[in-house]
């Protein structure tokens, strides 16, 4: 029986899906109302900006800022108006031969690729005012826009629509080769004259009338989409919004290997079943109304998780930790022994073990916090290249269970492991977190002492324009303090030195660092 459990806590404006694996915590997504993410969303964009030195252009969609797209990434227009006809046009009898699999592929073959080379000028196929149909691929991280392409993907319950690309493919996740053959076998049986079809891991063991509903969907979803762009007079113009949070759960995380969705909101819970019930019946029993008098995390013991688990500090079983960093480029992971000895051991087996937890824990904290980019980790130095290997092949075994993708280079000699993971939203901090206002986001202040010799300095710069005999300090209590007593020599040394009388004032609502001078 699956041991997996995916938790539902809707609140006013904000929705937060958890999923549990084995007692676990391992996923959370949060959802609010005024921040929705755009990612799978279809809008008719204009071209604000052709960049031919980096082959891309910004795309006005209706987002607070341009979004980005490559040339790599382009339909050109012709191509594309002649691809939401189609449906109109009907198709030929070379493409009704093409059901079988030797015929998809000399289908492939014969029919134009509408990929783009990455050499191809952007000019020759984009120019500014110009109207364009793209989806959001990835959404807004950071100061950075959205990342759109002309490459729509139509993501159903049990496979991926592509209607721009002529391309079958069988999700990598099912690994049984007979298996994955018959659902080749199947899905070019019920293939549309034009797009292509990946089927999704949900799909093992489906038969081919589930497949062909899912497909029919789709194909009409995407026709409604063609429709509305030719029916539109202005851009940007939103052509279709991906489903919310609680749709694509049920969509995208009710596996096999989830035994239920629990459902903390009456309305959402009724709304859940009938999306359920509509495209996998076989699941309608498996979605709970909660209703305890506890919020749903509180239940779950899942607030508690949260906090614990987005701390720069993460422990190891044996004593040791992890140290996280989220800089704008990129993510140091810092592995330390803290207080592991080894209890007797060697140093080498205890910098091993300690390794080798980390390399288990890591996976799940860029999993959890939704890390992604380039991530550098540090692991312990080790001599001998045979704890390297092993801590390697631990790392690479633990990230197997993450569904982003991710490139590893092999540990060096010092340590470091460079590896990436695709990011396509925000991480889990900084969406729940900001930076703080008073530090800036840097995690540390100008000490009190530092902040003294500033305002001497500052004294300094503006004696001579400051009027009268007076010069007045505002600062922050503690600043003030420190001056009349720590820095009280310096003080009486300054107004010596100054002819000027310097007299401190406290203000409550000033920042640690903040301060002003005048004169009276």
């Amino acid at each position: 029986m699956a041991q997996n459990t995916i938790v539902i806590s809707v609140d006013v404006g904000e929705t937060r899906v958890a999923l549990i694996e084995n007692g676990i915590l391992a996923e959370i997504y949060v959802e609010r109302e005024r921040d929705r993410s755009p990612v799978g969303n279809i809008y008719l964009g204009k071209v604000t900006r052709v960049l031919p030195g980096m082959q891309a252009a910004f795309v006005d969609v209706g987002l607070d800022r341009a979004a980005f797209l490559h040339v790599e990434d382009v339909i050109p227009q012709a191509d594309f108006e002649k691809l939401v006809g189609d449906k109109e046009n009907g198709h030929d009898d070379d493409e009704d031969d093409a059901s079988s699999e030797g015929g998809a592929k000399d289908k492939q073959k014969s029919k134009k690729d509408e990929r783009l080379s990455r050499k191809t000028p952007i000019r020759d196929v984009l120019k500014e005012g110009q109207h364009i149909v793209v989806q959001v691929s990835k959404g807004p991280i950071s100061t950075k826009g959205a990342r759109v392409t002309s490459h729509v993907s139509l993501p159903g319950r049990f496979v991926v629509y592509m209607p721009t690309i002529d391309h079958v493919g069988v999700s990598k996740r099912i690994g049984n080769d007979k298996e994955r053959k018959r659902l080749r076998e199947v899905i070019d049986s019920v293939k549309p004259p034009h797009g292509g079809l990946i089927v999704r891991t949900v799909a093992a063991g489906l038969t081919k009338g589930g497949l062909k509903a899912d497909v029919g969907y789709l194909v009409k979803t995407w026709e409604g989409i063609a429709d509305k762009q030719k029916s539109a007079r202005k851009a940007p113009q939103l052509l279709y919004s991906e489903l919310d949070i609680v749709l694509r759960t049920a969509r995208d995380l009710l596996t096999e290997d989830v035994g239920k969705i629990v459902i903390d909101d009456r309305e959402e819970y009724l709304r859940l079943m009938q999306f359920v019930e509509a495209f996998m019946p076989e699941r309608a029993g498996d979605i709970e109304l909660y209703s305890g008098s506890d919020p749903i995390f509180d239940e779950f013991g899942i607030e508690d998780e949260i906090a614990r688990s987005l701390s720069r500090k993460v422990p190891l079983p044996s004593g040791g930790y992890l140290i996280i960093d989220q800089a704008e480029a990129l993510t140091a992971i810092d592995v330390n022994t803290g207080r592991f000895t080894g209890k007797g051991k060697d140093v080498e087996e205890t910098i091993l073990q300690t390794n080798l937890e980390a390399a288990k824990e890591i996976p799940y904290q860029l999993r959890f916090r939704n890390l992604g980019g380039l991530i550098v980790l540090d692991f312990i130095d080790m001599e001998r290249s045979s704890h390297r290997d092993k801590v390697y092949k631990a790392l690479v075994a633990a990230l197997k269970s993450d569904k982003a993708k991710t490139t590893v280079v092999r540990i060096s000699e010092l340590g470091l492991v460079e590896m990436t993971r695709k990011r396509t939203r925000e991480s889990l901090g900084r969406t729940l977190y900001e930076p703080c206002f008073y530090c800036d986001g840097t995690g540390q202040l100008q000490s009190k002492t530092t902040i003294c010799h500033e305002i001497l300095r500052q004294i300094r710069r503006e004696k001579d324009s400051l009027p009268g005999f007076k010069v007045v300090v505002n600062a922050h209590p503690a600043v003030v303090d420190a001056m009349q007593r720590e820095q009280k020599d310096a003080l009486v040394k300054a107004s010596a030195r100054y002819a000027r009388q310097i007299v401190m004032q406290a203000r409550k609502d000033y920042h640690l660092e903040q301060f002003d001078l005048s004169g009276s």
